[in-house]
């Protein structure tokens, strides 16, 4: 092994630690790796920030009871510290190769002085991780590597669910492509993947969807390397997530609102599902992820009016026309996708729950008054926490003499081990299905109360 700083695993370790220790001082994931997405290391240095944010809360109580004062430690040198930890305790690694590579990495770091308290506390942790790890797996959100409150929370939501919930959220999260069915069918794809190298399969019970399919690849794959990516023929979208067009039924000439339209995936599968032209309406408060939305439209080929405005503000941006189709897919916790964003486990705060219910109370309340008599509209969150859900489904109805309950398929007959509520259904990450967490609503506007 090399001595030098350039050494490029120990660059990877820095680079990683870096990121670690940006997302425990409050940034996204995605805010902390934007620094290296222009490193030729930028897929390890994902998989190694990832990895340790993901079982985070796990392995840093360990490393801690081998510092006198953790607190007192330069942010990214305990950042360092538990990400070693995560390639000593998860990757096939060494463990005195790490150690060594995190020695480097101080270097890098730019604390040379930190090298011999790495190098020290590490080679104990090789040496007594099991002792070290044993008292955070006797509890059982330590040992899930969750939040108390969070495991908490889920628990009491899903009792007879949770060990399947914790623990498909520190799984690696499967690539699922959505196939835009009128373009290429699911055989001639999955041919098309064998001949690129790529294995897949198709989602059965997503393959009567009009006009798509989802698609699950055995290993996940750059979208470059991806067949007919460019030409429009797939995009990246789990499957859970592609049941929304299903519960729209938006029809030719319909006018349909996307509500909260970023990145773009969910409006533009509303447009290729549709048998004909939409009249649809994409809005989000984020101008900047409002481009995302164009960008996703621009590769498939399809086109919507975008607006940046806040939806709460209908007078901001609607033309008084109503909508046939609404569809809200709300800003809302993130519960039922940690296991693509495992930060979310250390940025969320238990009074988050409740802020993000009343935003998304206030959206609905605007977009309902932006229904058409007789119209759809669709709620959904990628929130496992019923608060976020029929909780807020419930006192929505409550308070609106025009809403009601709209038929849909609810439960199983929505997909595999989708659970029904009394009002909606819940998908489970980690769920027969094998999807993320969703939940879907529907609601009508009745002439009632008008």
């Amino acid at each position: 092994m090399s001595g030098s700083p350039e050494n490029p695993g120990a660059r990877t370790l820095a680079e990683a630690a870096r990121a670690v220790a940006a997302v425990v001082q409050g940034r996204s994931a995605d805010e902390a790796l934007a620094a290296a997405d222009a490193s030729p290391r930028r897929s390890a240095v994902r998989a190694v920030a990832l990895g340790t944010m993901r079982w985070y809360l796990r392995l840093r109580p360990a490393m801690d009871a081998l510092l006198n004062r953790p607190e007192a430690l330069a942010r990214d040198i305990h950042a360092l510290l538990v990400t070693a930890g995560y390639q000593i305790e998860y990757s096939r690694d060494a463990p005195a190769l790490v150690v060594n590579l995190a020695v480097e990495a101080t270097r890098v770091l730019g604390q040379p002085r930190a090298s011999g308290l790495v190098n020290a506390v590490l080679r104990r942790f090789v040496r007594e991780a099991r002792t070290l790890l044993a008292p955070m797996d006797a509890g059982s959100a330590v040992g899930a590597a969750h939040p108390d409150w969070l495991y908490e929370a889920l628990a009491d939501a899903w009792p007879g669910h949770i060990d399947r919930i914790v623990w498909a959220n520190n799984a690696h999260p499967p690539m699922v492509l959505r196939l835009s069915t009128r373009r290429r069918s699911p055989a001639e794809y999955l041919g098309d993947l064998a001949a690129a190298g790529l294995g897949g399969s198709v989602l059965d019970w997503t393959a009567a969807e009009a006009g798509s399919a989802a698609v699950v690849l055995d290993r996940p794959a750059g979208v470059g390397a991806l067949p007919g990516f460019k030409e429009g023929w797939v995009s990246v979208q789990d499957a859970g997530a592609q049941l929304a067009p299903r519960l729209l039924g938006a029809t030719p000439g319909m006018r349909v609102l996307d509500a909260c339209a970023a990145p773009g995936t969910k409006a533009s599968h509303l447009l290729e599902s549709a048998s004909g032209p939409l009249d649809l309406t994409a809005v989000d408060i984020d101008r900047n992820r409002l481009g995302r939305v164009e960008e996703n439209l621009q590769r498939l080929g399809l086109s919507a009016r975008l607006v940046a405005a806040d939806v709460r503000d209908p007078s901001s941006f609607w033309d008084g026309r109503p909508f046939d189709r609404i569809l809200v897919d709300a800003p809302c916790s993130g519960t039922g996708v940690i296991r693509r964003h495992p930060d979310i486990k250390l940025l969320r705060r238990p009074t988050d729950v409740a802020a993000f219910a009343r935003t998304q109370l206030e959206i609905l309340r605007a977009a309902f008054g932006m229904l058409a008599p007789g119209g759809r509209l669709v709620y959904s969150t990628c929130s496992v926490l019923p608060d976020e859900n029929e909780g807020v489904v419930r006192r929505f109805l409550g308070e609106e003499p025009q809403a009601a309950p709209a038929p849909m398929p609810c439960g199983e007959d929505l997909a595999p081990g989708g659970i029904a509520r009394k009002l909606g259904t819940q998908l489970l990450c980690g769920g027969a299905a094998g999807t993320d967490g969703f939940y879907y609503a529907c609601v009508e506007k009745t002439t009632r109360g008008s």
